[in-house]
């Protein structure tokens, strides 16, 4: 029989291999739930999008473009350039990546170089004396330590930033759609008010011309000056309105300054009438397209970052091992300090395991798992207003295109009973009653058909928007192919 001295001492080898490919096997895997996307069980097409589109074409991510406005154009890509929302959104994709990055190297060993050189001298008049009072010793040296990752809290916790950061650069995106939507808002607006502004001025022109006449025929006692103060009043409430238009006008301009952070822009006149409908969404457009939005996809983010925060927490539950090790030299005189004789090494492990924190860590993963909860919910909520958005454009751009056909008729028919009424009234045949009533008519067929467009022509941007800033044909076929697609 062998003693115990004669056991081959390969065998304390292989215990310390079996240990390590322990270890490593433990490391491949992660406490807490993986993630998983929570069932939303939306309809598989809108509403309201029924009717055959005008347009299938694909629409791209710079979706103004399809005004055909060269200024529209210029004041998106200076809103996008210098809006501090934006370049807020772009400092925080900065800052979400640095913590990302912060996440990554806990992964990896902390390498350190340490070295000093003491010269001392102790007193010789204390209890404690030494035969040699003056002292040197000079260290240098490698000091390294690095977490073993069984439970996965490093990973779980870099799996988190990360997906922060991608969410930092989704709510980039998210931005850059809303701003643009906002730039393009208040230019429709703009370009509304230049054309309710063409409308009045020739309102008043037209004012200015029944005055006349009916100056003339009370010089020759036709009328009564009842019926030219009617005028004079009639002139007088166009100028208002054109005051008022006017001052509209330049508030929207300097709310377009303010976005694209020129502060002195100026805007010549336009008019809505000349811009055009951009192309409208394909019939049967499919509503899994919605998780392209950028909202969403930084709502899902958020989400995924919560579910992985719970694993990271709960492998604070389990023992914590750290591994050190350090190797260098040191030595009294500085010519040894490289010396065989001075080197020095160190190899250590460090376990630690809570024993007792009366509850702390457990009710710090019910409280990130309440979060996920909270956040899955949000997520299933951006889906629902998503869904909403979409159905609400869609029924707006089929409705104020009906309308639009009925007061392009409506604004011809009124301009021709003005023109009928202003010839009878000069023939004596009507009261100049029934021209104002024609005139005020016409012009508010006119400025109908002017809100009706802009309400139209918004319309277009807010579907644009709710679908993440377009569609294209690839996502759609996509979309459609995609496994479980409607569940």
């Amino acid at each position: 029989m062998k003693s115990l001295s004669q056991t081959p001492a390969v065998f304390p080898l292989k215990r310390g291999t079996a240990a390590a490919l322990t270890l490593l096997a433990l490391a491949g895997c992660a406490v807490g739930p993986d993630y998983k996307r929570p069932a939303t069980a939306l309809p598989q097409a809108y509403q309201e999008n029924q009717a055959t589109a005008e347009s299938t074409a694909p629409v791209e991510a710079q979706w103004w473009t399809l005004f055909q406005d060269a200024t529209l154009n210029d004041l998106v890509q200076q809103a996008l350039a210098n809006n501090t929302d934006m370049l807020t959104a772009v400092a925080k994709v900065e800052e979400a990546d640095a913590v990302a990055r912060q996440a990554g190297a806990a992964l990896f060993p902390e390498i350190d170089l340490d070295a000093n050189g003491n010269h001392s001298r102790a007193s010789q008049m204390a209890n404690n004396q030494v035969n040699n009072p003056v002292t040197k010793d000079t260290k240098v040296g490698l000091s390294t330590s690095f977490e073993l990752d069984v439970w996965g809290r490093l990973r779980r916790a870099k799996e988190n930033t990360l997906a922060l950061s991608l969410a930092s650069r989704y709510n980039q995106d998210t931005v850059k759609l809303s701003l643009a939507g906002l730039v393009t808002q208040y230019y429709l607006q703009l370009r509304a008010l230049d054309a309710e502004l063409a409308v009045t001025r020739d309102a008043i022109q037209t004012r200015e011309t029944s005055l006349k006449i009916t100056q003339a025929k009370l010089a020759r006692g036709l009328v009564s000056p009842i019926d030219e103060q009617q005028a004079v009043g009639a002139l007088a409430a166009a100028q208002v309105s054109q005051a008022q238009l006017v001052q509209q006008r330049a508030i929207a301009e300097h709310q377009l300054g303010v976005l694209t952070g020129k502060l002195d822009l100026k805007l010549a006149a336009g008019d809505l009438r000349q811009l055009p409908l951009p192309p409208l969404p394909p019939a049967g457009l499919p509503s899994s397209l919605l998780e392209s939005r950028p909202d969403v996809r930084q709502a899902e983010e958020n989400l995924v970052a919560a579910n992985a925060k719970i694993g990271a927490v709960k492998a604070t539950l389990f023992p914590k091992l750290t591994l050190t090790a350090g190797i260098g030299s040191e030595s009294a005189a500085l010519t040894n300090l490289f010396s065989s004789k001075a080197g020095t090494w160190a190899l250590g492990l460090d376990i630690l395991q809570p024993l007792f924190d009366a509850g702390l860590r457990s009710a710090q993963v019910a409280q990130v798992t309440a979060q996920q909860k909270q956040t899955a919910a949000g997520y299933v909520a951006t889906l629902r207003t998503a869904f909403k958005e979409v159905n609400d454009a869609l029924v707006t751009v089929r409705q104020t295109k009906e309308a639009n056909t009925a007061l392009e008729t409506q604004v011809q028919a009124t301009r021709k009973v003005q023109q009928l009424a202003t010839v009878r009234y000069q023939a004596g045949y009507v009261a100049y009653l029934d021209v104002l009533d024609a005139q005020r008519t016409a012009d508010d067929a006119a400025i109908s058909y002017i809100t009706n467009r802009q309400a139209q022509l918004q319309a277009a941007v807010d579907l644009f928007k709710a679908l993440g800033g377009g569609w294209k044909d690839e996502l759609i076929a996509k979309s459609e192919a995609r496994p479980g697609k409607g569940s």
